[in-house]
């Protein structure tokens, strides 16, 4: 059974990122993922990448995941600084 801390490892080995916290309650998950890879890229293209760095976990371990993507940008107006 997957765990937040599994997750994140997952998506922070699988894609270059400034910024991961998830939280579930192991069986539904959230996340939000920071990433400069996401920069200029479609929110469904970002989800596709961080759905490529978990691989065959989302489809055998992780059954609902919903996410936050951000490039740091975003991430840094959405914190107000």
């Amino acid at each position: 059974m997957p765990t937040a801390q599994s997750i994140e490892t997952a998506i922070a080995a699988g894609l270059p990122c400034a910024h991961v916290a998830v939280r579930g309650d192991g069986q539904h998950w959230e996340a939000v993922v920071v990433s400069a890879a996401f920069a200029g890229l479609s929110r469904v293209r970002q989800h596709q990448l961080v759905y490529a760095a978990l691989g065959d976990a989302m489809r055998e371990e992780i059954h609902a995941l919903s996410m936050t993507t951000l490039t740091p940008e975003q991430w840094a107006d959405a914190k107000g600084h």
